[in-house]
């Protein structure tokens, strides 16, 4: 898929923002986490919100939603959310939907032979969301903590389960962090 097509997807979709929100329970979310080795997280106590020059973001609900979600799960690891430029760590995040065909083909009876049996296929559009937290040290300029979640997307969620499957996401997505 060429960019220009993944952004009018992301754009388009309403679903970019639900990236994670929408996420079916019956299947587990794909989570990676990368720090910088001989980082000192002990030092790190506040953080601070900033944006991706260039990234679109959802609209300003659903990037509440997302914040939000994250937010609890920082302070119950010990990090104050503040608003001026002293904070200790940067914070930011970029959410993305990337889709595909899968084909489901079932087929009755025929076996090896030639004729007599009956086959049928379906293509269907599955839906992933990915999201990506990143952390800086503003003090050295360098990524310090990097965390990404990807979950296939179930757009028929009612809101509830929506917001439910974003913060047990964020929870699994912040579980080793800060790395020891």
């Amino acid at each position: 898929m060429t960019r220009k097509n993944s952004t009018r997807i992301a754009k388009g979709a309403m679903g970019l923002a639900f990236a994670l929100l929408a996420c079916s329970t019956a299947l587990a979310q794909d989570v990676t986490t990368n720090a910088m080795p001989g980082t000192n997280f002990a030092k790190y106590h506040t953080y601070k919100w900033v944006t991706v020059e260039g990234v679109s973001y959802p609209n300003q609900i659903v990037d509440t939603q997302i914040k939000n979600s994250i937010d609890s799960q920082l302070a119950a690891k010990g990090l104050a959310k503040v608003d001026t430029d002293k904070a200790d760590l940067y914070v930011a995040y970029q959410v993305s939907v990337d889709q595909e065909k899968q084909w489901n083909a079932y087929g009755m009876g025929g076996g090896l032979r030639w004729g007599g049996g009956m086959a049928t296929a379906q293509s269907s559009t599955i839906s992933t969301g990915t999201l990506v937290l990143d952390m800086y040290d503003p003090s050295t300029k360098q990524l310090v903590w990097t965390g990404r979640v990807t979950k296939t997307i179930d757009a028929s969620a009612n809101q509830a389960k929506k917001q439910k499957n974003l913060d047990k996401a964020m929870q699994k997505l912040l579980k080793g962090f800060p790395p020891s």
